[in-house]
Protein backbone atom coordinates (compact mmCIF):
# COMPACT_ATOMS: atom_id res chain seq x y z
CA UNK A 1 0.00 0.00 0.00
CA UNK A 2 0.98 3.20 -0.82
CA UNK A 3 1.57 6.27 1.15
CA UNK A 4 0.08 9.75 1.56
CA UNK A 5 3.82 10.63 1.78
CA UNK A 6 4.43 9.26 -1.49
CA UNK A 7 2.15 11.20 -3.31
CA UNK A 8 2.05 13.38 -6.16
CA UNK A 9 -0.18 16.47 -5.06
CA UNK A 10 -2.00 17.21 -1.58
CA UNK A 11 -5.86 16.48 -2.04
CA UNK A 12 -8.84 16.60 -0.13
CA UNK A 13 -10.05 13.36 2.07
CA UNK A 14 -11.71 10.78 -0.03
CA UNK A 15 -10.37 11.78 -3.44
CA UNK A 16 -6.63 9.78 -4.56
CA UNK A 17 -3.38 11.74 -3.65
CA UNK A 18 -1.61 10.22 -7.20
CA UNK A 19 -4.57 11.16 -9.91
CA UNK A 20 -7.45 12.78 -7.66
CA UNK A 21 -10.14 10.64 -8.79
CA UNK A 22 -12.62 10.00 -6.18
CA UNK A 23 -11.86 7.34 -3.93
CA UNK A 24 -14.52 3.83 -3.11
CA UNK A 25 -15.53 3.80 0.53
CA UNK A 26 -13.48 2.15 3.13
CA UNK A 27 -14.27 -1.17 3.25
CA UNK A 28 -13.68 -3.98 5.77
CA UNK A 29 -10.53 -5.22 5.05
CA UNK A 30 -8.45 -1.47 5.84
CA UNK A 31 -7.50 -0.13 2.17
CA UNK A 32 -8.73 1.09 -0.89
CA UNK A 33 -8.30 1.02 -4.46
CA UNK A 34 -8.44 3.69 -6.91
CA UNK A 35 -10.60 3.12 -9.61
CA UNK A 36 -8.32 5.18 -12.02
CA UNK A 37 -4.96 4.77 -11.44
CA UNK A 38 -5.37 1.39 -9.55
CA UNK A 39 -2.66 2.47 -6.74
CA UNK A 40 -3.60 0.96 -3.60
CA UNK A 41 -4.01 3.07 -0.32
CA UNK A 42 -4.62 2.70 3.63
CA UNK A 43 -7.24 4.15 5.79
CA UNK A 44 -5.13 7.26 6.12
CA UNK A 45 -6.12 8.58 2.65
CA UNK A 46 -10.04 9.62 4.20
CA UNK A 47 -7.94 11.82 7.14
CA UNK A 48 -10.92 12.14 9.95
CA UNK A 49 -13.67 11.76 7.55
CA UNK A 50 -16.48 10.31 9.31
CA UNK A 51 -19.19 8.35 8.00
CA UNK A 52 -23.04 8.04 9.41
CA UNK A 53 -26.05 6.75 8.33
CA UNK A 54 -29.83 6.32 9.56
CA UNK A 55 -31.69 3.41 8.80
CA UNK A 56 -36.09 4.22 10.08
CA UNK A 57 -37.69 1.39 9.74
CA UNK A 58 -41.05 1.61 9.25
CA UNK A 59 -44.45 0.94 11.20
CA UNK A 60 -46.63 -2.34 10.47
CA UNK A 61 -49.10 -0.33 9.67
CA UNK A 62 -47.40 0.83 6.78
CA UNK A 63 -47.17 -2.80 5.24
CA UNK A 64 -51.10 -3.20 5.15
CA UNK A 65 -53.45 -3.32 2.23
CA UNK A 66 -55.79 -0.85 1.45
CA UNK A 67 -58.49 -3.25 1.99
CA UNK A 68 -56.98 -3.80 5.53
CA UNK A 69 -56.72 -0.39 6.46
CA UNK A 70 -60.26 0.72 5.13
CA UNK A 71 -62.74 -1.47 3.90
CA UNK A 72 -64.80 1.76 1.93
CA UNK A 73 -62.00 2.15 -0.41
CA UNK A 74 -61.65 0.09 -3.61
CA UNK A 75 -58.20 -1.24 -4.38
CA UNK A 76 -56.33 0.81 -7.10
CA UNK A 77 -53.95 0.03 -9.22
CA UNK A 78 -52.11 3.57 -9.71
CA UNK A 79 -54.14 7.29 -9.69
CA UNK A 80 -57.16 7.15 -9.09
CA UNK A 81 -59.46 9.73 -11.44
CA UNK A 82 -62.95 10.42 -12.09
CA UNK A 83 -64.39 8.21 -15.28
CA UNK A 84 -67.32 6.10 -15.39
CA UNK A 85 -66.82 1.93 -16.09
CA UNK A 86 -68.44 1.19 -19.46
CA UNK A 87 -69.26 -1.82 -17.30
CA UNK A 88 -70.39 -1.63 -14.09
CA UNK A 89 -71.31 2.42 -14.12
CA UNK A 90 -68.35 3.19 -11.20
CA UNK A 91 -67.46 6.65 -11.40
CA UNK A 92 -63.50 5.40 -10.24
CA UNK A 93 -61.02 4.55 -12.62
CA UNK A 94 -57.21 3.97 -11.64
CA UNK A 95 -54.69 4.47 -14.82
CA UNK A 96 -51.29 3.88 -16.11
CA UNK A 97 -49.35 5.39 -19.02
CA UNK A 98 -47.04 3.76 -21.55
CA UNK A 99 -45.54 5.12 -24.92
CA UNK A 100 -46.06 2.11 -27.21
CA UNK A 101 -45.89 4.10 -30.40
CA UNK A 102 -43.71 6.18 -32.04
CA UNK A 103 -41.85 8.83 -29.98
CA UNK A 104 -44.05 11.68 -31.83
CA UNK A 105 -47.53 10.22 -31.31
CA UNK A 106 -48.84 10.79 -27.94
CA UNK A 107 -48.88 7.88 -25.68
CA UNK A 108 -51.64 5.05 -24.48
CA UNK A 109 -53.56 5.39 -21.23
CA UNK A 110 -54.41 2.11 -19.68
CA UNK A 111 -57.83 2.49 -17.75
CA UNK A 112 -58.58 -0.23 -14.72
CA UNK A 113 -61.87 -0.12 -12.65
CA UNK A 114 -61.06 0.24 -9.15
CA UNK A 115 -64.49 -1.88 -8.50
CA UNK A 116 -65.08 -4.62 -11.23
CA UNK A 117 -61.12 -4.43 -12.35
CA UNK A 118 -62.78 -3.61 -16.54
CA UNK A 119 -59.94 -2.39 -18.57
CA UNK A 120 -60.18 -0.10 -21.28
CA UNK A 121 -56.94 1.78 -23.38
CA UNK A 122 -56.83 5.13 -24.77
CA UNK A 123 -54.48 6.75 -27.33
CA UNK A 124 -53.52 10.03 -26.37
Amino acid sequence: MASIKDSCFITAPGFCPDCGSILPLLGERGGVMCYACKREWGSEVFGDMEMTYTINFNSKHTYSSSREADDSEDDADGPVVERRCPQCQNDKMSYATLQLRSADEGQTVFYTCTKCKYKETENS
